[in-house]
């Protein structure tokens, strides 16, 4: 701690008549912020220090000519007895350039050497009524800020977690949830459930989203629609999940209507999907109880992914599943009679089957299936044949064809076909035409790609 020295008989003029005498002790104030920091976790010198800056902003605001004379006031609470005292500090210097803000080392005397603090202390006769009401608003805000700054950790280590509430009221559809008197959380339109209502006190359970720091307090931002909500309501149901013998890889959910889990465990001697149902389903009828009779699909989660994809599409029966890696495009084939099983009401079961894969997918019976493969074999067998009918084509007109040209553009195939019958006919006429097709042939092939020797 910086030197400091205390003249009382320094100051003059009005100065003078507003300095007095060392203030009386405050026990009580320093009894208060002891009593703070045992009860309310607040650090004893962290209010110390609010209340001080406190006091001199309160200084500086009613005391102004004081506190433009002063220069830089500053005030100091004793730890002890609880009595302040206002200063007008200077700095020393050996050179002073700004006499309210410094002193030169010979006025404040050999005790202060270069760079430390000279005080004087100018504490007003009036300052005690005024400190009194300003510790006491110091105090109170402290308090608030720490009961804020308590809700928010507490409620930031939730996020993500489930938590219980009562539904308090509606403000502009959005739902305010009372989180057992201690916060209150908002549950917004976009995260509540179509047809899901509640009345005023009802419980609610809740998936907690996100929790900001306003001015007003932590806002606390819930959800009834996360995916997340239905993990968390197996674990809780669920202990093979809670312990993390059953692990939940996947959620895809139209919140009110459907959803489907992807579960899976190390464990030999545990079924994951029986784990989750419980006997007679009743673990996962709990859960979809909660959810207001919401479906459930417990499926298992495989690093296969074809059979992870024909998982996907429970209930309905898959004969075989052929992946397209480059389009990331599951193709399905099921039975005639489970092809609206396997697309679901309104596409609802291939589209959560999607989302949980990952992969897009379409669904065949196998009729249509054997047409899809007899086209494909087909477009194939042209394929190979146009490909050949260019080469020779390429060959006798001079174009060097590379395999990624016949790859992407058939219709490059067809100009060298027409230029191949023009350069074999050989009458004049359709000279200007063999010339055109040369040039777009020209135009369209690669850089790089130039005619043979």
């Amino acid at each position: 701690m910086s030197p400091r020295k205390t003249v009382k008989k320094a100051a003059s003029g009005s100065q003078a008549a507003a300095v007095t005498g060392p203030t009386t002790p405050n026990q009580e104030l320093i009894n208060a912020l002891r009593e703070l920091e045992r009860d309310r976790g607040l650090s004893f010198e962290v209010l110390i220090e609010a209340l001080e800056a406190a006091l001199v902003s309160a200084y500086k605001r009613n005391f102004v000519k004081e506190a433009e004379a002063a220069g830089n006031p500053v005030v100091v609470v004793d730890r002890q007895d609880g009595s302040y005292r206002v200063f007008a500090r200077r700095t020393v210097v050996e050179e002073v350039t700004d006499p309210v803000m410094e002193i030169s080392k010979t006025d404040a005397g050999d005790k202060f050497e270069i760079g430390s603090n000279f005080d004087i202390e100018v504490t007003p006769k009036e300052f005690g009524r005024i400190a009194a009401q300003t510790a006491k608003q110091v105090i109170v805000q402290r308090i608030r800020e720490a009961e804020r700054d308590m809700v928010f950790d507490e409620f930031n280590d939730k996020v993500d977690t489930l938590t219980n509430g009562n539904v308090l009221r509606y403000e502009q559809r959005n739902m305010l949830i009372d989180l057992d008197k201690k916060a209150e959380a908002i549950l917004p339109l976009s995260e509540q459930v179509p047809r899901e209502s509640f009345r005023i006190g009802a419980r609610v359970r809740v998936y907690v989203m996100e929790v900001r720091k306003t001015n007003r307090g932590p806002q606390i931002i819930v959800s009834r629609s996360h995916p997340q909500l239905v993990a968390e309501l197996f674990k809780q149901e669920v202990p093979e999940v809670n312990q993390g013998l059953v692990q939940i890889k996947a959620v895809a959910r139209e919140a009110g209507s459907r959803s489907k889990v992807a579960v899976y465990t190390e464990a030999d001697d545990i079924d994951a999907v029986g784990a989750c149902l419980g006997p007679r389903s009743s673990r996962v009828n709990n859960i979809s109880d909660e959810l207001h009779g919401e479906k459930i699909d417990v499926i298992q989660w495989s690093a296969d992914p074809k059979a992870y994809v024909a998982n996907g599409l429970q209930p309905a029966k898959v004969i075989e599943v052929h992946l397209d890696e480059r389009e990331h495009l599951a193709e399905v084939v099921v039975p005639d009679y489970q092809l609206s099983l396997a697309i679901g009401k309104e596409g609802q079961n291939v589209r959560l089957a999607a989302r949980l894969t990952g992969w897009k997918i379409d669904i065949h019976n196998e009729e249509q299936w054997a047409e899809v493969v007899a086209q494909r074999v087909e477009e194939d067998e042209e394929r190979e044949e146009l490909a050949a009918m260019a080469e020779v084509a390429a060959e006798q007109t001079g174009v060097e064809l590379t395999p990624e040209m016949l790859a992407q553009d058939e219709e490059l195939i067809r100009k060298l076909q027409e230029l191949q019958r023009m350069t074999l006919g050989g009458d004049e006429e359709p000279a200007a035409e063999e010339t055109a097709a040369e040039e777009t042939v020209a135009e369209e092939t690669p850089e790089g790609a130039g005619e043979r020797s």
